[in-house]
């Protein structure tokens, strides 16, 4: 499997279990994304993608985006989009 950089976490709001993510690369539903950081260590395919609390199929490098997650992720954790 290859990873590549797509982005930062900027924020991560746990009573709703959303990460806020600086995005360097694209991204869209369905893709599989693993979050790294000092003690976080998640693989996830992303359900679902919002912008202003709107729901978007893909986003592109430079936006600001919230993105579901089932853990606790930390700021400055590196987002990698995970290729088969």
């Amino acid at each position: 499997m290859e990873e590549k950089e797509i982005g930062v976490v900027a924020d991560f709001f746990g009573h709703i279990g959303v990460m806020a993510l600086k995005l360097t690369g694209e991204l869209k539903v369905g893709d599989k994304i693993h979050v790294r950081g000092h003690t976080t260590d998640l693989t996830q395919v992303v359900d679902s993608i919002q912008v202003e609390h709107e729901k978007i199929d893909a986003a592109a490098p430079g936006m600001d985006i919230g993105i579901k997650v089932t853990e606790k992720v930390r700021h400055g954790d590196r987002v990698y989009r995970v290729t088969e």
